[in-house]
């Protein structure tokens, strides 16, 4: 008889807040396995955070922040007869929260000239105010799905 193993990993919350999201928005922000530098930089962003809002808890700014900027419908190209249409589709829950996390990192990657904790900082506070540079790349690709919203019929 062969042993039974947990097939998936279990999920576990970042050290200081026990949030899942957050220790996935430390695992996608880490460079070359560098995971206590990525940590760092996210609490002194948190910390950032809790100076400039005194009424909310830092990591409710985060979470609510990465909530703004998940998009609800992306568009998709699919080829049909020859032609390549741009096709308005429905975005899962876990491709919402990866993209969420992947143009708050974008956005803080283009700036230059401050600290990272800064601009993640910055970029955190804009998106729970709905502004900054990823919630602008979550208007557009809504605005994009709304104008194919004409091919929709081909969503597969």
């Amino acid at each position: 008889m062969g042993r039974i193993t947990a097939s998936r990993k279990q999920l576990v919350g970042d050290p200081v807040h026990g949030s899942i999201l957050a220790s996935k928005f430390i695992n996608c922000l880490m460079w070359d396995g560098k995971k206590s530098t990525a940590q760092r930089i996210l609490y002194d962003a948190m910390a950032v955070i809790g100076k400039k809002i005194k009424d909310a808890e830092p990591i409710d700014v985060f979470t609510q922040a990465v909530e703004n900027v998940k998009p609800n419908i992306e568009v998709r190209s699919k080829r049909i007869g020859g032609a390549s249409y741009q096709v308005p589709m429905q975005v899962s829950k876990a491709r919402q929260q990866s993209l969420a996390i992947r143009w708050i990192l974008m956005a803080i990657r283009e700036k230059k000239g401050r600290p990272t904790h800064e601009k993640l900082a910055k970029e955190l506070l804009d998106a729970y105010n709905r502004e900054g540079a990823a919630m602008t790349r979550r208007e557009n690709v809504h605005r994009m799905a709304d104008a194919n919203k004409a091919f929709a019929h081909f969503a597969w």
